[in-house]
């Protein structure tokens, strides 16, 4: 519980932990000058760098220099990138490349790494001849060779011949120079849709290197998905375990290096991107270790993570309230028949319950407003999952723990929640429940049953980095993604959850930053609270006074027409404010209340059958709702407010 002031501790130096295979990023991966991005990329623990041409040409340092430098920093600079337009060109236009490409081996001798990367041609002057190719490249990695230098070949997915992985290792057998290789890109491949299982056939002392990005699949201009879109290992929705499988069983044991270009990293804090980078691949080795043989995996080296384990549920969630909000979240829990069930023995935090939902109202100050900061997840070997986030990187979470109160582990997540690693247990000593003088939960309450999912509104920068730590950290897996219409621009929803379904958490993000046309609410997040009867529990707790959201009868008529539900239902729904939603598995019948303290809201859901969706297609409803609410509470019904 975040029942004290919190640190983050910095993340280990790859000095601390146990790597199986190699790790490197490309310079043009992270943000700010070269000097920035090798000290972000020490610090996160990375065994090596691509040094991006750019990035060089834009810095203080001499290539000795920068040199002198990744060895202070223990970083190996294990590729040198890129070197373009080079293949299959006329006699003169081969003389200028080759005198371009021996001042680039100048270069690399000064920085001390021996490989280069060649791109295949895009250029107007390059002709569609293989055999050609074939012997410009052997022509430049002879003169590689003779400086004791090599070279690799790379397909670009747009390249204006050879554009697939097939190809440029066909050219590269011909050539037939050991100074000559293949560099596999795991985005120039799937983005094309080539089957990666043929890199099996490929000798590994050819595959000279190996670049791994992901990707959203988005159906653009593959150049543009290419420099804008790609994201770290996890983020996406490309295969890299089976595609990384594939390389490993090859042969391969270069190191997993990292080539995104991505918009929003090439901004954001290069010390945090590495951090997420590292992360990507640590989560990456684990799950490709299914695609590998036994011989395969002796190659990859040690598993580096500890297993993750079964989760069992929401311990509690935790709801930080100034002054004037936690009146209001209290009584609200009180109408959705929650009961004070018990107060921490040392700190300014009560405990509310009704089934198997437990809600900690956090009162020990902080920023204005309410907020949800934490989240207690039972796991079956709380020690173990701690671990587990450590490997990942996880900042922890440094506590001030009184005395005889229970040793709780705990991370924090990319937007600042608290995610501790808990075993509810009557009577166990060992359980967060034995911090608090408590009473027996009453019978009765309103039909709610338990915690059916978080939802939690994402930093616009941090999105990606939030879904691949829930991932990896809690060993969740995608549910399934969304993009909303929303009245007030387009919002963008990733649902994760373990295999049970006992965990549920669901991320957002408006897809583009908001200006100065009225905020309203500032990344909302809400407590889906589970129920057998939504009904029931909408009828009870309206009576009880509880501040639930109206819906127009425009949405009821419309919902009618579509989904043509029963007569009484659909009146039952109207009658008490519940939305309602249905897909080939079953139907989701929910409601929601009011935004309590400016940010934090609830809801309350009832899945019926197969249905494991959120009821995304009412949310430009409920956000609507929200609004004409906020508007009448402050009197301005013609001011400009939003979510």
């Amino acid at each position: 519980m975040s029942l004290s002031a919190r640190s983050a501790v910095p993340v280990p130096h790859r000095d601390s932990r146990a790597t199986g295979l190699r790790t490197a990023v490309a310079t043009v991966c992270l943000s700010g000058t070269l000097e920035d991005k090798l000290a972000a990329a020490a610090a996160a623990g990375f065994d090596g760098v691509e040094i991006f041409e750019p990035d060089l040409v834009a810095a203080p340092w001499s290539p000795v220099q920068v040199r002198r430098r990744c060895a202070d920093l223990g970083l190996s600079i294990d590729l040198y990138q890129p070197f373009r337009d080079f293949d299959a060109v006329a006699p003169e236009v081969l003389a200028a490349n080759l005198r371009r490409a021996e001042r680039k081996f100048d270069v690399m001798e000064q920085l001390g790494t021996d490989l280069v990367l060649v791109c295949s041609s895009v250029s107007p002057h390059a002709v569609d001849d293989d055999h050609l190719a074939a012997e410009q490249l052997h022509t430049l990695a002879a003169r590689a060779g003779e400086r004791g230098l090599r070279v690799c070949y790379e397909a670009l997915a747009w390249g204006r011949f050879v554009n697939t992985y097939e190809r440029s290792w066909e050219i590269v057998r011909r050539a037939d120079h050991p100074a000559l290789g293949l560099c596999v890109d795991s985005f120039h491949i799937l983005s094309r849709g080539s089957d990666p299982a043929g890199i099996r056939d490929i000798p590994g002392e050819k595959l000279f290197f190996l670049q791994l990005a992901d990707a959203p699949h988005l159906d653009m201009d593959v150049l543009q998905w290419s420099r804008h879109h790609r994201l770290f290992p996890g983020q996406g929705t490309f295969d890299l375990p089976a595609f990384l499988g594939h390389v490993l069983a090859a042969g391969y044991t270069g190191p997993l290096s990292l080539e995104v270009f991505n918009d929003v990293f090439r901004q954001a804090d290069p010390e945090r991107a590495a951090v997420d980078a590292l992360r990507s691949l640590l989560a990456l080795q684990e799950s490709t270790l299914g695609h590998l043989s036994i011989e395969g995996r002796d190659r990859a080296g040690p598993t580096v993570l500890p297993p993750a384990q079964d989760l069992g549920g929401y311990a509690f969630t935790e709801i930080a309230l100034d002054e004037d909000s936690g009146p209001q979240v209290a009584r609200t829990l009180a109408a959705l028949g929650f009961a004070h069930t018990g107060q921490h023995r040392s700190k300014p935090v009560q405990l509310w319950q009704q089934g198997g939902a437990r809600v900690l109202l956090n009162a020990s100050g902080g920023e204005p407003g309410a907020a949800v900061t934490a989240l207690g997840i039972e796991t079956a070997d709380p020690s173990a999952s701690a671990r587990r986030a450590e490997a990942l990187l996880a900042p922890v979470l440094a506590r001030t723990r009184g005395p005889a109160e229970a040793d709780l582990s705990a991370v924090v997540a990319p937007d600042g929640t608290s995610v501790f690693f808990c075993r509810t247990g009557a009577g166990d000593t060992t359980s967060w429940l034995s911090d608090f003088t408590s009473s027996d939960v009453p019978d009765g309450g309103t039909g709610i049953t338990g915690v059916d999912h978080v939802a939690l509104t994402q930093p616009f920068d941090h999105f990606d980095e939030a879904a691949l730590f829930y991932r990896s950290v809690l060993g969740l897996q995608t549910q399934h993604s969304s993009e909303i219409a929303a009245p007030f621009g387009l919002v963008r929803n990733r649902a994760v959850a373990d295999p049970a379904r006992t965990v549920r958490i669901c991320l957002s993000v408006s897809v583009l930053r908001r200006g100065e046309w009225g905020p309203g609410v500032t990344d909302p997040q809400h407590l889906a609270f589970a129920s057998d009867d939504v009904v029931a529990v909408a009828r009870a707790a309206r009576a009880s006074g509880a501040p639930l959201l109206a819906i127009p009868d425009n949405y009821y008529d419309d919902l009618d027409a579509r989904l043509a539900p029963p007569p009484d239902l659909l009146a039952a729904l109207r009658e008490h404010g519940v939305l309602y939603d249905r897909d080939a598995n079953g139907a989701f019948l929910h409601f929601y209340t009011a935004v309590l303290g400016s940010r934090v809201f609830f809801e309350v859901v009832q899945r019926v059958d197969g249905y494991n969706g959120y009821g995304e297609v009412n949310a430009p409803v409920r956000m609507a709702a929200h609004r004409r609410r906020r508007m009448s509470r402050t009197g301005a019904p013609g001011a400009a407010v939003r979510e």
